[in-house]
């Protein structure tokens, strides 16, 4: 049985309960050495297989897991496996062996940087959406920047698009945004070294231009926090009508 584990997005305790568990039972690991925080690694047994998958090719890892899927096999991911993790391709090949495995979910780098800087993606009238994706490079996206921006009332969370901040700005422009919309990134969200750069479209290229590693893009109207409609949740006028209603029936 290999258990895909979702390790969090850097700080050791944002693991889950179950994640923990799996570790601690483990008697393989192949964790993602590059972005994993070796930390997380002291939950595993001492005669535990650990492997670092970092400088892997697919076929290694295959060949890895074909050796020891008939053990207790963590393979441990960045953030939440869902998101950016090659898992899909694992899949494909335990399914192609008739290999079980199972997934256990993680806390991934949006709602790591959310925390960072307190905020909340969905504010009443302004944006109900969330879109993650990652400004396309190397790396083809199926659909344009300009598409994904188009959607102007929703709040963007950008993966591994540090390097194309110019790009991003550039199109956000092009499209009509203002200049002065809101755009922070959360380098290495979690972890003991995180920073936060909070700027504005225009600006924020400046501030990060030094940044060569893990950082989120937030983008988006959002970030001003500020809703333009009261909730039905908590507002005293939606509480009242809810009351009459109820000692109506």
């Amino acid at each position: 049985m290999i258990t895909f584990v979702g390790a969090g997005p850097g700080d050791p305790e944002l693991i889950t309960v179950k994640g923990m568990k799996a570790l601690q039972e483990a008697e393989v690991v192949l964790y993602t050495g590059s972005l994993v925080p070796r930390e997380l690694l002291d939950w595993c047994r001492d005669d535990a297989l650990i492997a670092n998958s970092a400088d892997m090719a697919y076929e290694d890892i295959f060949k890895f897991i074909k050796e020891h899927h008939h053990k207790k096999f963590v393979r441990l991911h960045t953030g939440d496996s869902s998101l950016f993790s090659t898992t899909a391709k694992q899949i494909e090949f335990l399914e192609s062996e008739g290999i079980e495995y199972v997934t256990i979910p993680g806390v991934t780098a949006a709602f790591g940087a959310a925390a960072a800087v307190n905020i909340e993606y969905t504010i009443p009238g302004v944006s109900q959406t969330l879109i993650i994706s990652r400004v396309e490079g190397r790396t083809p996206n199926p659909e344009s920047l300009k598409q994904l921006l188009s959607n102007k009332h929703s709040s963007f969370a950008f993966y591994l698009s540090i390097s194309l901040i110019q790009k991003l700005k550039e199109s956000a422009l092009e499209l009509g945004y203002l200049k002065n919309t809101p755009c922070w990134v959360v380098e290495r969200a979690t972890w003991a070294d995180e920073k936060v750069y909070k700027g504005t479209i225009s600006d924020i290229q400046e501030r990060v231009s030094h940044i060569k590693g893990v950082a989120l893009i937030m983008f988006g109207e959002f970030l001003h926090q500020k809703a333009t409609v009261e909730s039905h949740l908590y507002a005293q006028k939606y509480k009242k009508e809810g009351e009459k209603k109820s000692k109506a029936l």
